[in-house]
């Protein structure tokens, strides 16, 4: 379904575009085979070979008004992860709570056949269990099924979230830390105070056009215990670029449209790639999303003409930083990367390479300097300052 390139993103933009305003509003929540109401760009916007201001400003050129509903799906992607950088906290919450999951797992064997037969979809549920083959064959679902699974798997089965969530985050292309984390925690009831999403069979059958129509689901979603939201800090700035600095070009799958920093003076001595796919959990992380991943940064290293970069992970920080060292290098560039095990690697590889006298300088793209500080409240506040 997804090639890993920039142009081929482009091309299913371009494909889109003409049902981006009425259609999309009115039939957005069908989730039918082949998801033709849908734009299906969230792999490339996920990891910036689309980036969300692009998008946008496509929308608006091809649909000057009458588009707000697809616009606001693009919206959200921002309002999630300018949510998180605001509350970090969330995100180490989350990954303490999964372990915490796991631990059960292991002392549990009741929860743990549960569980297992919720990922292999053999729960006998009707929709629940095509979604979970779906989503490990195709890296993909709908996003009604996305709240629909959840919904089930947390009212339903009575099965820990982030046992859930962390199924998205292994298979899932376009699994992003602050949409999932942040997903899957507002189905629960832990985002908005009291509100829940709760599956309901007529629903189900209704937005699949009677493909499904599941019995037995839970009848009430009451939301799970919701500690209070750490106050948000202030919203990122990012680093100054001294575009004049022998610097390194260090691309992450956080943002494979590395181009921007070229247009605005970098001149770069080496290019080197960071990737940590495998940090999104403590599981085997599906193969699809290492080689949409893998792909997609080759593509991105082709455009900017520098496709045997070295590849660097989480565990080859010493690698990357000699290779800085043999080259020179007083500043390594890199762009943004928000919440999650890129962002956390990052902040690794920082200590280090000030201990080398090596500057790391995190470039912050204008939507995202714009958008995030807005990401206080709920979406809607949100959107009336992104959206007007």
């Amino acid at each position: 379904m997804f090639t890993p390139t920039k142009a081929a993103g482009l091309d299913r933009l371009t494909d889109f575009l003409p049902r981006a305003s009425r259609d999309y509003a009115a039939f957005r929540n069908l989730d039918l085979d082949g998801h033709p109401h849908v734009s299906a760009l969230s792999p490339w916007l996920r990891h910036r070979l689309l980036t969300e201001a692009e998008v946008i400003d496509a929308v608006l050129r091809a649909h000057p008004r009458g588009a707000e509903k697809f616009l606001a799906e693009v919206w959200w992607r921002t309002y999630w992860k300018g949510w998180l950088e605001l509350r970090p906290g969330i995100w180490a919450a989350y990954r303490q709570g999964l372990q915490g999951a796991l631990n059960r797992l292991a002392v549990e064997p009741g929860l743990a056949a549960r569980a297992e037969a919720a990922m292999l979809g053999e729960t006998g549920i009707d929709g629940f269990d095509h979604w979970a083959r779906e989503l490990v064959a195709t890296g993909y679902l709908h996003n009604h099924a996305r709240m629909w699974f959840a919904s089930i798997w947390i009212f339903t089965l009575r099965l820990p979230w982030e046992l859930g969530a962390d199924f998205f985050l292994r298979h899932l292309i376009d699994g992003d830390p602050a949409s999932n984390t942040l997903s899957w925690r507002w189905v629960a009831g832990l985002h908005t105070a009291g509100k829940t999403y709760l599956a309901t069979a007529e629903n189900i059958a209704t937005n699949t056009r009677g493909r499904f129509r599941p019995e037995g689901l839970a009848p009430e979603a009451p939301a799970l215990p919701m500690p209070p939201h750490p106050a948000p800090r202030p919203s990122p700035q990012g680093d100054a670029l001294d575009p004049t600095a022998a610097s390194l070009l260090l691309v992450t799958e956080e943002d494979l449209s590395p181009e921007f920093l070229l247009d605005v003076g970098l001149s770069p001595r080496a290019v080197a790639v960071l990737t940590d796919v495998a940090g999104r959990s403590p599981l085997a992380v599906a193969a699809p999303v290492h080689q949409f991943t893998a792909d997609a940064i080759g593509d991105a290293l082709r455009r900017i003409g520098a496709p045997t970069a070295p590849r660097f992970d989480r565990g080859e920080l010493t690698g990357l930083l000699d290779l800085a060292d043999r080259e020179g290098v007083l500043q390594i560039v890199t762009p943004y990367a928000p919440v999650g095990p890129v962002a956390t690697t990052l902040a690794e590889l920082t200590r280090l390479a000030t201990a080398r006298g090596i500057s790391v300088t995190r470039i912050l793209r204008d939507h995202d300097r714009t958008a995030w500080p807005h990401a206080t409240h709920g979406f809607f506040r949100f959107r009336e300052a992104v959206m007007g």
